[in-house]
């Protein structure tokens, strides 16, 4: 095979092919290329970052639930002892409405047999009066002033 000018014309091209995509193509295609690389990069990175910041979420998460469930449960107790509270507090207050409605009572009772025992004099007296009246009208007489004294008794 001959070399003659056909082949090194294609040489002289292909040499300023080369140079010329080393010069012009080849810096914005490397340029490009880094760039989509370190875009690469920072998105993995930031997934990274973000698995990281999704992991200290959920564990302050956990740990702010628990905290509340801690609070609830005082809140809870907190509750329980106030109604514990207020059910003595009732309980001594109808303990103490019901001495007073059994020392109402007890005065209830009294002022009736008081007013009971004052009626009974009453009629115990009008009743003494009656059988005297009647003693007085017949005549004085043993017998019959058992009789009168039994009907007494017995009316009374």
């Amino acid at each position: 095979m001959n070399i003659n000018a056909t082949l090194i014309g294609e040489s002289i091209a292909f040499i300023v092919f080369v140079w010329f995509c080393m010069k012009f193509v080849w810096p914005p295609l490397m340029a490009a290329i880094e760039e989509r690389q370190k875009k690469i990069a920072d998105g993995l990175a930031a997934s990274d970052r973000a698995a990281k910041d999704l992991e200290l979420a959920q564990e302050k998460a956990a740990a702010q639930l628990k905290e509340a469930k801690a609070q609830a449960a005082e809140i809870i107790e907190a509750a329980k002892k106030r109604e514990a509270q207020m059910i003595d507090e009732a309980s001594e207050k109808a303990q103490a409405e019901r001495e007073k409605i059994i020392a109402s009572g007890h005065a209830e009772i009294e002022s009736e047999r008081n007013r009971a025992k004052e009626e009974l004099r009453q009629q115990v007296s009008t009743l003494a009066v009656a059988g005297a009246e009647k003693i007085l009208e017949r005549s004085i007489d043993a017998a019959a002033h058992s009789d009168i004294l039994d009907k007494l008794v017995a009316e009374l």
